[in-house]
């Protein structure tokens, strides 16, 4: 299946990177972060990616374009540095189409921005480009493609340390709780969409905002709950935690690197 990556934005809540690269292209280890979503996917079969640009989609280009394959695998270097024999590839069998879907656009709008480029496509993958999960994405798929549903998603718990809060008219506070420990659930991505998802699209439509309720009316759209590992690059500290899993060798997004997976 074709997949469709959402990374056009400002990443504006980690401004100590993205003033400089877009958010999508900061490092997890020796990686930027869509390099690691991309290579969960391609560990799933789907190699087949369409990337929506936006934000400094000059620098993804180029880190694509000059893609160094040596940077995270193992290597023999001889004749002077003439030859270079890799003992695993990355990307080689990757298929990748970037397509700019504008500075300013919403998700909705750079999806229906890349709608020609998934002709034929009965049902297509997307994510956003800055969360990395362990979940099992063609076990999501299967019980996708036995329903009805024209869209679906995982739903986490948050990781953010908020309190959500309950109050009544006269502005007494009923309780108060960490959203960690509340029975929130968060939309985290990693969507499933039939292609007549653009049937529920109006110009100008945010994904999640309008048409999702539209799907929830006529009860097509799904939310599989997952409890195990989903994490976000959004702020700076986010950014912290993932280089101290890096750091500790604690990586489960990494499916790729487990045996038997």
């Amino acid at each position: 299946m074709k997949v469709v990556i959402f990374c056009g934005g400002y990443g504006t809540r980690l401004r100590e990177y993205s003033e400089t690269i877009p958010k999508p292209l900061v490092n997890i280890g020796e990686r930027p972060i869509i390099w690691h979503l991309m290579k969960y996917y391609a560990h799933f079969g789907h190699k087949d990616f369409i990337l929506c640009l936006g934000y400094r989609g000059d620098l993804i280009k180029e880190y694509f374009l000059k893609y160094d394959e040596c940077a995270s695998n193992d290597f023999v270097l001889s004749e002077g540095g003439r030859k270079v024999e890799l003992f695993n590839h990355d990307i080689s069998d990757w298929r990748i189409t970037f397509v700019d879907t504008g500075l300013k656009s919403n998700i909705g709008q750079r999806l229906k921005a890349v709608e020609k480029h998934l002709q034929g496509e009965e049902v297509f993958l997307a994510n956003y480009s800055d969360g990395l999960s362990d979940y099992p994405i063609n076990s999501h798929v299967d019980h996708f493609l036995g329903t009805n549903a024209v869209a679906s998603f995982i739903a986490v718990r948050p990781s953010q340390s908020f309190h959500a809060v309950t109050t009544e008219s006269d502005s007494r506070v009923t309780s108060i709780e960490n959203v960690t420990s509340s029975q929130i659930w968060i939309n985290g991505g990693f969507f499933i969409l039939r292609h007549n998802i653009f049937e529920y699209m109006a110009p100008g439509d945010e994904l999640v905002e309008a048409p999702f309720q539209r799907l929830i009316k006529e009860g097509k759209l799904l939310g599989t709950k997952y409890k195990g590992f989903w994490a976000s690059m959004d702020t700076f500290k986010d950014k912290k935690q993932f280089d101290d899993w890096y750091e500790a060798g604690n990586r489960p997004w990494q499916v790729w690197q487990r045996e038997n997976q």
